[in-house]
């Protein structure tokens, strides 16, 4: 089953590396959408349906733990999956993420291996 993908991250770095260590993986993905806010990232939500939300935490005009909470309040988006990809690794901070609702998180720098195996985990229903 192919996924369709959300990269939500203020850098076009950042989204291209997670695009393409996705591909390099050869997992099967439909289609990528991109967003460089939360607030940009709920806007094409609107618009696109995603299987899969990858999000930066601090970014411009909406962070990522803004864009968590609004997307699980929303009735027909709180059940994507969203996995936070940040260099905050606070303790405190992750617990807060994971409590609003995220599906998991990895801390850059990561392997790209960390980032596969983790949407390959969440594709195959979270087993």
């Amino acid at each position: 089953m192919s996924m369709r993908i959300l990269l939500v991250d203020d850098s076009p770095v950042m989204r291209a590396f997670l695009r393409r260590a996705i591909t390099i993986a050869g997992l099967p993905v439909d289609q990528f959408y991109e967003a460089g806010t939360g607030q940009e990232a709920l806007d094409l939500l609107r618009v696109f349906r995603a299987d899969l939300i990858l999000t930066d935490i601090n970014m411009p005009v909406m962070d990522g733990e803004e864009m968590l909470e609004t997307l699980k309040r929303d009735p027909r988006r709180q059940r994507i999956p969203v996995v936070v990809v940040s260099t905050d690794a606070t303790a405190s901070r992750m617990d807060r993420l994971m409590k609003l609702g995220a599906a998991g998180y990895l801390t850059k720098p990561f392997q790209p291996q960390k980032l596969s195996d983790l949407v390959e985990t969440l594709a195959d229903g979270g087993q």
